[in-house]
């Protein structure tokens, strides 16, 4: 898609300040095309030289310090702690201008829609199991920026994610507007939240799912994690293996469960066994995911987008097949899914 006349410009003049830098300097700017943007205030544009070709991300102004910064202070951490993320080859954050490597389109999801076996996915999965393993052992000691993952999922901020779906979820999509009912939802989730606060944490990604992970030449690239914080472990490896946009072959996920918490050393995740660990995991799958349902029904409500609806279905069954047949769920299960069902 090509982009306004004005947007063109823009990215020209900046792109010739990174010249003047010499960043690129033999490189000449000759084509730009507009991508497809997120949820966010970024626009991002695909930009072709003589040589070869870059991503430009415009975003708002930004006038404070590089180390205040909420993506590239961020980009910075990971990519000296060997995290693969996205270089930044130049930034004008006063003009609100990165340039930054090309990822290409191919997002781990497109990936293994191409897979042929089981076997295929697991060595695909474990490859990126193995990098969060990396991320998980980043040492608390070793954060010195000060403005870096101030925030983590705390009680407070994992209700809110809650509250946010029965807003978006219950509220405007399903039309429920039964005060008593959320109240009593409300309270049965409390215990799960309170239960998965009180775990030691990590540095998460905060959104790591197989649409913010690109493919290129054979690497597996983390990208959207600006709102990286403290969270537990099975944060970001509920968020992988139990993607709504990809259903993980189970002994696949079974296995890649087992795989990462032998994996962590327990100093780091805390727990005393694997049956402690797998009852966290369970939990953070029910606040993960119902999460993302409210967020499948915001972007519907405000944005009109309806790409992702089709997830919803998926998401709340998988929900009921935690839930189903364990005693510390079943009162929230039934008071949940009458309600599901009857909408």
């Amino acid at each position: 898609m090509k982009p306004e006349q004005s947007e063109r410009f823009f990215i020209e003049e900046l792109f010739n300040k990174t010249q003047d830098k010499n960043i690129l300097n033999t490189e000449e700017l000759e084509e730009v095309d507009k991508l497809t943007g997120d949820a966010s205030t970024r626009r991002y544009y695909r930009i072709f030289t003589n040589k070869d070709s870059y991503v430009v991300c415009l975003d708002n102004a930004f006038d404070e310090e590089i180390e205040k910064h909420p993506f590239l202070s961020v980009q910075q951490f990971f990519q000296k702690n060997n995290i693969r993320v996205p270089g930044i080859l130049d930034h004008n954050l006063s003009r609100g201008y990165l340039l930054e490597e090309d990822l290409g389109n191919e997002t781990l999801l497109h990936h293994i829609s191409g897979i042929r076996s089981s076997d295929e996915e697991f060595k695909i999965y474990k490859t990126i199991v193995d990098q969060l393993l990396e991320l998980h052992r980043i040492p608390a000691s070793s954060v010195t920026n000060q403005n870096l993952f101030q925030l983590k999922f705390d009680h407070t901020k994992l209700m809110d994610e809650t509250k946010f779906t029965f807003k978006y979820f219950f509220n405007f999509f399903n039309k429920c507007h039964d005060e008593v009912l959320i109240k009593d939802l409300e309270n049965l989730f409390d215990p799960i939240m309170k239960r998965l606060s009180t775990q030691k944490m990590v540095i998460t990604h905060r959104d790591f799912h197989s649409r913010n992970i690109m493919v290129k030449n054979g690497q597996f690239v983390f990208i959207d994690f600006q709102d990286a914080r403290w969270g537990i472990p099975q944060y970001d490896l509920v968020s992988l293996l139990e993607d709504c946009y990809y259903d993980l072959k189970e002994e696949n996920r079974t296995r890649l469960k087992r795989y990462y918490y032998e994996s962590l050393d327990q100093s780091i995740h805390g727990q005393k066994s694997y049956d402690e660990f797998e009852a966290l995991y369970q939990d953070m799958t029910i606040q993960r995911v119902f999460k993302a349902v409210g967020s499948f029904c915001y972007i519907y409500n405000w944005r009109k987008d309806d790409r992702y609806l089709k997830y919803i279905g998926f998401a709340m069954e998988k929900i009921r097949r935690v839930m189903m047949d364990n005693p510390r769920y079943a009162d929230l299960k039934t008071k949940l899914f009458q309600n599901y069902y009857a909408n």
